[in-house]
């Protein structure tokens, strides 16, 4: 946790933070889910910037994963889900009917907390969303599979076998090559959940490398559970507790001075 705080102490202040968030990428608007009967989020407003890290908190079920969800919509998945309030993209409504959800899905891309390979060549898992987009000609996907896995920082591991099973690699090496699939559609926003969670802790500090490395490009939000790492590697953090979102800042002012005293207990280990 001391490296980012060091580094850091008070990256912004209160001006500095709304001045970052005058136009946000995304924005959740007074938004609730249910599922079923089950209220998972209760009027959660949460704006995210541009080209950052945003870090999402807090004790399990509190509705983390399901906040990210709404963001690329994959909770229109879930049979009996019901949404009020809106969430932006770009200053427009995700939920209009005119979207096309998949169009969105490829802008806002996802990497899930269990690395998912297809059983596909390594090239293949890279290519695969390029050519369900009508990307075939040989040489622009072994152009996009390259730079993909330089982002990623696979390439040099990677390069002598691309024609190999994607399900031969180590589990941080398929991580980030879930990480490089999801950026060959050339995204604006990378949605990770959890992806560090099976890891060990040499593949997780690559997966944080990496992450600061992409959001020179991309805009990143990130579900964790550990607060280290959430310190360590995101530029803002929003504590969430029992579907609502309690605080929202700096990540250095967040841990060092938070405002609300359930984020004071959470992060001193009082609860959660």
């Amino acid at each position: 946790m001391n490296s980012k705080l060091e580094r850091d102490p008070q990256l912004h202040n209160h001006r500095d933070l709304e001045t970052v968030l005058e136009k946000p990428i995304l924005a959740a608007e007074s938004l609730s889910l249910w599922y079923g009967a089950s209220q998972a989020l209760k009027e959660i407003s949460l704006s995210i910037p541009e080209r950052r890290i945003t870090a999402l908190i807090g004790p399990s079920g509190c509705g983390k994963s399901t906040l990210l969800r709404c963001f690329n919509r994959l909770n229109d998945l879930v049979d009996g889900v019901r949404i009020e309030g809106d969430i932006r993209f770009h200053g427009s409504s995700i939920f209009d009917p005119e979207v096309d959800v998949n169009g969105l899905r490829r802008q806002i891309g996802m990497v899930f907390q269990k690395s998912n390979p297809f059983p596909k060549s390594i090239f293949e898992n890279v290519a695969y969303g390029c050519r369900i987009h009508g990307m075939n000609r040989k040489r622009e996907l072994e152009e996009v599979v390259e730079r993909s896995l330089v982002r990623a920082g696979l390439w040099d591991e990677v390069k002598d076998r691309l024609h190999e099973s994607a399900l031969g690699m180590s589990g941080g090496q398929q991580q980030r090559l879930c990480i490089a699939r999801a950026i060959a559609v050339e995204p604006e926003v990378i949605l990770l959940d959890e992806p560090c969670s099976a890891l060990d802790p040499i593949a997780t500090a690559k997966i944080e490398e990496l992450m600061q490395e992409l959001k020179e490009r991309y805009t990143l939000l990130i579900v964790t559970h550990n607060m280290q790492q959430a310190a360590r590697a995101s530029d803002y953090t929003a504590f969430m507790y029992l579907g609502e979102r309690v605080e929202f800042g700096e990540t250095g002012q967040l841990f060092v001075n938070p405002s609300e005293k359930q984020t004071e207990d959470y992060i001193s280990g009082r609860f959660g």
